[in-house]
């Protein structure tokens, strides 16, 4: 772990980078390049229960929020919780990334050949749809109730310019994620032998046609191998970027059948889904970064979480490097 040696003042703290989850935090806070002290004329707004801790990832010094272990289960309150007290505790920040896991739609028939550990980035018409999820699973009409509003300019310039260096010389996450265990060796197992942050083996990334419901077992081994689609092999566990719409809702997925009929809703580019930003309120300038963990279905489980967590965070961190501080440090604060 890095030392914790700086102290800057809190105003020289320009960009947030929400990661609720403790495995989602831990997955950021390996990627810092330093940790800092708590800044000096840093207090807390006494509404804020978030958790931060600060650091620098090149030239940027940025915060990382997280939430209290009471709070972050409470998933329909996580935005507005974290956000709006982020704001009043740091009004320095200039623009956010919401980094963490989330659920891919594959649909390789159609060019979305989406894996476990792959990276799903909110772009264009948007990063968040959101909707109403809870009276999509119980059957009823799906009823969209809005997309947030585009990235920050500085953000949408920089996936142009990371975009074009992948085409050219690839992605610097796996090198990343290398580094991530070489200062964290112990993240590669954890303590109780739960699925630590490395990828988790082809042979655990299983997608099952839509009709195929999981038998009940901790994983999908009494599963029909029939029903299971058939993709083509990848070579590497190189972590693919996809870019497109990401849904939110207050209600985990868990039934395929319920997920593509959202997807039918929003659109063929609808191609992940998550929670933790159900209530993400619009003015806020926003990316979001997912890392893939389960294909919102029956068959969902855990295993990939931390992995997913881990690729999501190195993502993050890489764009950083094509965002110049100096244009952040220009921009107006999020109003309070």
């Amino acid at each position: 772990m890095p030392p914790r040696t700086n102290r800057l003042q809190h105003e020289d703290y320009t960009i947030g980078w929400i990661s609720p989850l403790p495995i989602e935090r831990a997955a950021a806070e390996a990627m810092l390049d330093e940790i800092h002290a708590v800044p000096n004329g840093f207090s807390t707004n006494e509404t804020d229960t978030n958790i931060y801790i600060w650091g620098c990832i090149g030239e940027h010094n940025l915060v990382i929020a997280s939430l209290a272990p009471d709070v972050y289960k409470l998933v329909y309150k996580v935005a507005t919780v974290t956000l709006l007290s982020l704001v009043a505790s740091l009004p320095s920040i200039r623009f956010w990334l919401w980094v963490g896991i989330g659920s891919g739609i594959a649909r390789p028939d159609k060019g979305w050949d989406i894996r476990l550990g792959d990276i799903v980035v909110g772009q264009p018409r948007g990063t968040v749809c959101h909707y109403d999820l809870v009276k999509a699973s119980m059957g009823d009409e799906c009823v969209q109730k809005s997309f947030i509003g585009l990235p920050p300019g500085l953000f949408l310039s920089a996936l142009t310019r990371i975009k074009a260096a992948h085409e050219q010389k690839g992605s610097k996450v796996p090198i990343f994620l290398q580094e991530m265990l070489m200062k964290n060796p112990q993240m590669r197992k954890t303590p109780n032998q739960d699925p630590g942050y490395t990828h988790q083996g082809f042979e655990n990334d299983r997608l099952f046609n839509a009709s195929c419901d999981h038998i009940p077992g901790p994983d999908c081994g009494g599963c029909d191998v029939g029903s299971e689609v058939q993709r083509g092999p990848r070579d590497k566990t190189r972590p693919e970027i996809h870019y497109g719409i990401i849904a939110s809702g207050n209600t985990p997925v868990k039934d395929a059948a319920t997920r593509d009929r959202i997807v039918a809703e929003v659109g063929d580019d609808c191609i992940c889904m998550e929670t933790e930003a159900g209530t993400l309120i619009s003015n806020f300038p926003c990316l979001m970064i997912r890392g893939i963990c389960d294909y919102a279905d029956s068959h969902k489980n855990d295993q990939w979480q931390r992995y997913a967590s881990a690729t999501a965070a190195a993502y993050a961190k890489e764009l950083l490097a094509y965002i110049p501080a100096a244009e952040v440090a220009r921009e107006i604060p999020i109003p309070g």
